[in-house]
Formats: C-alpha cells, structure tokens, sequence
C-alpha cells in the first residue's frame, strides 16, 4: 500500500519567503516543498497508470489558471496551523479537489472533511503548544508579501516512512 497526497507545488519568483516562514514554523518544511493540497493524504493500491488516468480526464475539462497567495491565518482546529492564504484561485482549487474526490478517488474522501467546508491554502506552520504558536502569530503578522503563480499542472506525492515527499506524477493540464 502507497501512502498518497494529491498536490499543487506552484512556483513563485519570491518563493525564499514562503521557505525561510516554513523552516522556522513548519515541521514539514524539509520534507515537501510548499504546496496546496488538492486531496489529503490516503492508504490505496491504487495503480499510477489508473491514477494518471483519472487525474488526467479530470484536467482535461479545466484550464490552467492563476493563483495569488497573500496573508497568513492563524487556524486553531486540529493542530495550531499558519495558513498562507489564497486570494485568487480559490474557486478553481475548490473545484479541483471536488472533481479529484469522484470516481477511484470517492471513497477516499476524508471523514474528517464531511459536512465542512474545504478551505484552500498553503500551510505555513505547524505548531505544538499555545506559547509556540502565540510567538509565531506575531512573528509572521506583517507579512505582506503577495505571491503569485500560474497552475498548470498538478501532482502526485508518495510520503515515504520519513515523510519525505517523492513525486510519482507531474500531470500537465491539456486544455489552455
């Protein structure tokens, strides 16, 4: 069985800032690049060509857009997040993950996430305790930088034992 996450890693030309947040705030930051997540991450034996195959006609009916992140949120839910938000593309990822979860992927939509709203972002942070996270809050609070990108395409992550991120899939969006 493959532990997988469905992603998009977009490419900002002043993406250090992203990385130099995440090195201080997000455990993770040595293990994935910075990403939105598209599916979340699931157990399957699913086969790569079947999953090639369903993302790809899923990408197929969607062009590529633009994104632009601006603003970090603090989220207090399951764990004490930063979240780098969206403020264009937003729908478009909404859609994406909704179209993503049919098919060979149905099954696996988180129970977590049932009856909630999905909420793109990018995490910035990951963080323990309220002294930890209260420091951060104000570490990051004028953080004004807007950062912007073009998807087009998105991928496929194995998350090995490590949870080290390694690219299984980089699928191209065909229309556009």
């Amino acid at each position: 069985m493959l532990k997988r996450c469905i992603m998009i890693f977009p490419k900002f030309e002043n993406g250090q800032i992203i990385d130099r947040i995440r090195e201080c705030y997000d455990p993770l930051a040595r293990h994935v690049r910075p990403h939105i997540t598209l599916v979340f991450p699931f157990d399957s034996n699913i086969k790569t060509d079947e999953l090639k195959e369903h993302i790809s006609s899923v990408l197929a009916e969607i062009n590529p857009f633009e994104i632009t992140l601006k603003g970090i949120t603090p989220m207090n839910s399951f764990r004490k997040y930063l979240f780098l938000n969206i403020q264009k593309g937003n729908d478009e990822i909404v859609e994406l993950h909704k179209r993503l979860y049919t098919g060979i992927l149905q099954d696996y939509y988180p129970k977590w996430l049932k009856g909630k709203t999905f909420l793109p972002h990018m995490t910035v942070g990951s963080l323990h305790n309220e002294e930890e996270f209260e420091k951060a809050i104000n570490e990051t609070r004028n953080t004004e930088d807007t950062f912007k990108s073009t998807v087009n395409e998105i991928s496929v992550e194995i998350i090995d034992e490590n949870e080290d991120s390694i690219i299984e899939l980089n699928i191209p969006f065909t229309r556009g």
